[in-house]
């Protein structure tokens, strides 16, 4: 038994002396997500990022496998990272001579072990590969370069035989073997046997890859470290081959939280991280996904929300908190709610009700919901404003006069905006890639040295069928203070929709911003 928290027991084996060191390869292994083609500014501004956020080893690529790929691993080598580079290689010597020229830290070299592997995909013989294996952890060591070796299937490679290979790579002097689940067909409680026995016959540090094929390579990875591996492959938010990777969020977060380990993870740079990986591979995460994604720490659970709110451990794990993880607490208004959530998301706008007033708000909200809709801070104020008889209309900052936009296959995306700010008309011009980014550029201009919000979320979706469907478009502002508000609109034109949402939450701050200066 082990207590994690508030004499709470668990039936876990505590690692709070232990440290593991995480090997990143969402740029390697990552990238070959079917799909995903990063470029070389991505790839180095990921980098830096995964350096931000404290990884201790960033696989950066496979140098031998195209020109642009080796210019892009030695960039990154020559970066000024804390992190170590590492270049991936096959036993062969011109892929290690690729990783040399790329001025890598590490070199990770990988032959196939198991049967159906050995002799249909490289025709090599036991006796071979343990050859091919040796005489490229000797080159490598020969060079000065830290090397780790990987017997690529090891989790379908016969037992016997991959201690055997261990054995001998470890002889030739290689610093750290992998045990990679190639096609990911381990289970929890076999990684930890195999792992075990491995770490009973060889003395250097044990490394894991743990592919996703199951959506197991998470409890892989843990069942791993707590057998005796000391290092965990992974990549931002599980991107990779097929199902992908263990997700680096997800290990991180349970090593520590969980068992209690040592990483150098900065975790709250999590969030940060994902987005921007989100964004550059263009695969977007479901709002479930653990740890990072958008509902992580959402509530709408009318029972939920009131447990929250009263104390986070409530429905939430507590020795996990959203702002260790660089998230935020969200309370979400749907059918589900309860007056609670209701009324502290109102309060929290400086917005008082009668409890009369709050019931027939609830009931409205709920209405709505059961529509179908989505329940944004707008629609929330829109309902309170008329239950309390306010016009809302009459506090709007901004004013929306005018929208024009020029766009084209030979014109550069161009748009004006013409604005009522406090009685004072405000005209902006900007260009963008698109003509609905050059119409928010233009929008957020108008604001001038006033604008401080930072886009958070925005989404469109189209409401019905056909050429003429409604565009729905929701948008998720921020302001200088962590403050978060909601809002959408939805319009025949996508730019007219996007421009009107992102004005209604404009608005929508200024008011919290006003309410909060003067309670």
């Amino acid at each position: 038994m082990y207590t994690l928290k508030e004499g709470i027991d668990f039936y876990i084996e505590p690692m709070q002396n232990k440290k593991v060191t995480v090997f990143d390869t969402t740029l390697r292994d990552g990238e070959q997500t079917p799909g995903v083609s990063l470029t070389s500014s991505q790839k180095l501004e990921i980098a830096r990022q995964l350096d931000k956020l404290g990884v201790d080893i960033i696989e950066a690529g496979f140098p031998i496998s195209s020109e642009g790929d080796k210019e892009s691993v030695k960039s990154i080598s020559n970066a000024g990272l804390d992190t170590t580079v590492c270049g991936l290689a096959r036993v062969l010597k011109k892929d290690i001579d690729a990783c040399f020229e790329s001025d890598v830290g590490l070199v990770h070299t990988f032959v196939p072990t198991s049967d159906v592997q050995r002799i249909y995909t490289i025709k090599k013989s036991q006796e071979e590969v343990i050859q091919l294996a040796v005489e490229a952890v000797q080159y490598i060591k020969d060079h000065g370069l830290k090397c780790m070796f990987s017997a690529m299937d090891a989790t379908r490679t016969d037992p016997a035989y991959l201690i055997e290979v261990f054995k001998a790579v470890q002889e030739a002097g290689c610093d750290i073997i992998n045990v990679p689940d190639t096609v990911g067909v381990m289970v929890p409680s076999a990684m930890y046997r195999q792992i075990k026995d491995i770490a009973a016959e060889i003395t250097i540090p044990i490394d894991v890859h743990c592919h996703n094929d199951f959506g197991l390579a998470v409890a892989n990875s843990l069942m791993a470290v707590e057998a005796g591996a000391s290092q965990v492959q992974v990549t931002i938010n599980g991107i990779g081959e097929r199902a992908g990777n263990a997700d680096l969020a997800q290990t991180v977060m349970s090593l520590t939280s969980i068992y209690g380990a040592k990483t150098n993870i900065r975790t709250e740079y999590l969030v940060e991280t994902s987005k921007m990986v989100e964004n550059y591979t263009g695969i977007r995460l479901p709002p479930n996904t653990p740890v990072v994604g958008q509902n992580a720490f959402s509530h709408e659970s009318g029972i939920h929300s009131q447990g929250v709110l009263e104390k986070s451990d409530t429905f939430e794990p507590g020795i996990m908190t959203p702002e260790m993880v660089g998230h935020r607490r969200r309370i979400v208004l749907g059918k589900h709610t309860g007056k609670h959530a209701v009324k502290q998301s109102l309060e929290s706008a400086g917005i008082k009700t009668s409890d009369k007033q709050l019931d027939e708000i609830v009931l409205r909200i709920k209405e709505i919901a059961n529509k179908g809709k989505q329940i944004t801070d707008a629609d929330l104020y829109a309902v309170a404003s008329a239950v309390l008889g306010k016009a809302s209309s009459d506090e709007e900052l901004i004013k929306l006069k005018e929208v024009s936009v020029m766009t084209g296959n030979i014109i550069t995306p161009t748009a004006v905006v013409k604005a009522d700010i406090e009685g004072k008309e405000i005209i902006a011009a900007r260009t963008g890639v698109g003509p609905v980014d050059a119409a928010l550029h233009a929008v957020r201009d108008i604001l001038g040295e006033s604008n401080h919000f930072k886009l958070q979320d925005f989404r469109i979706d189209a409401i019905t069928g056909g050429a003429d469907a409604l565009a729905d478009v929701y948008i998720g502002l921020e302001n200088e203070k962590g403050r978060i508000v909601t809002a959408r609109s939805a319009n025949p034109d996508i730019v007219m929709a996007s421009v009107e949402a992102l004005v209604n939450a404009m608005n929508l701050l200024y008011k919290r911003e006003e309410r909060e200066e003067k309670s």
